[in-house]
């Protein structure tokens, strides 16, 4: 029960929405009283009118936001709502405390709820009105300037300071107010057939993957997704051995298919570097498990060699359409046709598996199947451990990280370096210092993720890649803003809250933008 929801004749203990807390008004609620919620925060008592507190829980887990306040702790999913959650103790300079078991979140409503982390909850008081006095002479550790006023010799306390959160918010991000107004679902979004002047449109966009260290591609347009392997996959009986079994993807089922098995591969056990490629054709999807995703190539056509004829004629469906050749023919990739892949028997039988076991669910298919135009197929990558966004229509390309970055002289001071993509210079920046993050060690699960910002094509390294995610657009929501810097780059967010994950979505014309993409343009001519 929130301390708004309180029964002020109701004598029996109340529970807040995180914990136990007393919220019985102490003496009686009589006319011209006001009721204040009181709290601690280091080794100060404060109290804010009830009013605004619109419940009051456990402190919860959060996605820290590069380049706002230190204040603020990060953002949190309250029921389908994103909820920033600030630290007080940061605000009036007090010492770092670890959370405990008494640490709470007040969340305040003043036109968006905002949750204030408190070193613990006391009481709901009835105040009257003539032991509130002005907080202007008051003299101490806390800013004067944010209260509101006095309370004096109540609830057991000589003095308690009642904090004006209105002021608060007005000091402590005053940067919301000087940003202007955008129309957040379309910022940032550029054509993935975009191509810098004078590039002809001869190359293939591949999406590649291992399994049983060969390497294999699918063409990009014909990957819907690119998701973790489940939990749970529901097993099918009398299935043959390449069919995995089904798993259910945003309310639909999914057949999944081993590759490995399907190839006649070593059998190995799925780790957490497994991935589902899941693959479309028309209507029809299945998904397709792999030992790990590695890129998204660009490969010119003439880089590409058709499939000798003995040994197409040696598959089932003739799913390898034909080779590529990297790295001056070290390289060779397997190109696998979709259309084809379609034909194979392991899929067929698991397409008819799935129609087998869906028919009680066919409407829920059918509408999600109808939803699909509704979504977002967004590249997740990781910094820091948080998850990060890219539409993929703004993805270029996703290369390995060389051991060795090129340093060009005089080159902007944000550059890492430069590296040769196809005889082109790329000029590579690490996206951790871009977003005021701690740098890192090289290592070999970092890429480069390659935009194409105003015609000139940029790299960002990041910390990995994790997967291709459709995300229904109905989860985009305005990423909370608290400095002109981080509300110019991090506008929107995916609010999945089944999944209970929060994506901070980029947009790389944000990321880049003025001098500094001239400077860059002029580097790489």
């Amino acid at each position: 029960m929130t301390p708004a929801e309180q029964d002020p004749d109701d004598n029996g203990p109340a529970q807040s929405a995180g914990g136990s807390v007393d919220t019985r008004p102490e003496g009686n609620h009589a006319a011209g009283q006001r009721q204040f919620v009181t709290f601690t925060s280091g080794d100060e008592v404060f109290a804010v009118d009830m009013t605004p507190v619109k419940e009051i829980i456990r402190v919860p887990d959060v996605v820290r936001v590069p380049l706002a306040p230190r204040t603020l702790d990060g953002l949190a999913n309250l029921r389908g709502k994103v909820l920033p959650i600030i630290s007080l103790r940061r605000i009036f300079g007090f010492p770092e405390k670890p959370h405990d078991d008494t640490t709470r979140a007040l969340v305040i409503d003043l036109g968006e709820p905002l949750g204030f982390v408190v070193d613990r909850v006391s009481s709901v008081v009835g105040v009257p009105q003539e032991k509130i006095e002005d907080a202007a002479s008051l003299q101490g550790a806390v800013n004067s300037e944010l209260l509101s006023g006095i309370i004096k010799d109540v609830g057991g306390y000589p003095m308690i300071m009642v904090l004006d959160f209105a002021k608060v918010i007005a000091q402590e991000f005053q940067a919301i107010a000087e940003l202007s107004s955008r129309n957040v679902m379309g910022t940032g979004a550029l054509s993935s057939n975009e191509a810098p002047p004078g590039e002809a449109q001869d190359e293939l966009q591949l999406v590649s993957f291992s399994i049983a260290d060969q390497e294999y591609a699918i063409k990009i347009e014909d990957v819907q997704e690119i998701v973790q392997v489940p939990a749970t996959i529901i097993r099918v009986p009398h299935s043959d051995s390449h069919v995995l079994g089904l798993m259910t993807l945003r309310d639909r089922l999914l057949s999944l298919v081993s590759l490995r098995q399907m190839f006649d591969l070593p059998p190995e056990e799925i780790n957490e570097q497994s991935r589902i490629v899941v693959v479309s054709l028309g209507a029809a999807s299945v998904g397709i498990v792999v030992d790990r995703v590695n890129e998204v190539l660009r490969v010119a056509l003439s880089d590409l060699d058709d499939l000798p004829g003995l040994l197409a004629r040696e598959q089932d469906g003739g799913e390898i359409a034909g080779m590529c050749r990297l790295e001056d023919g070290k390289r060779l990739v397997s190109i696998i046709s979709a259309r084809n892949l379609f034909r194979n028997s392991a899929i067929k039988e698991a397409l008819t598996t799935m129609s087998a076991h869906s028919a009680e669910i066919e409407s829920d298919s059918a509408h999600a199947r109808d939803a699909l135009d509704e979504d977002e197929q967004v590249v997740v990558f990781l910094l820091d451990k948080e998850e990060y966004g890219i539409s993929i229509e703004n993805v270029q390309e996703i290369v390995r990280v060389p051991e060795t970055l090129t340093r060009v002289p005089q080159a902007p001071a944000f550059v890492e370096g430069v590296i040769n993509l196809r005889g082109a210079v790329l000029p590579v920046i690490d996206l951790r210092q871009r977003l005021g993050l701690a740098r890192v060690a090289r290592s070999d699960q970092q890429r480069i993720m390659v935009f194409l910002i105003g015609g000139l094509r940029t790299g960002f390294i990041v910390d990995s890649v994790a997967e291709v995610l459709k995300i229904p657009k109905s989860a985009i929501v305005a990423t909370p803003q608290f400095s002109s810097e981080q509300g110019g780059l991090l506008t929107r967010m995916a609010n999945l809250e089944r999944q209970k994950r929060l994506v901070q979505l980029l947009a790389p014309a944000d990321l880049i933008a003025g001098r500094d993409l001239a400077d860059l343009t002029q580097m790489a001519a």
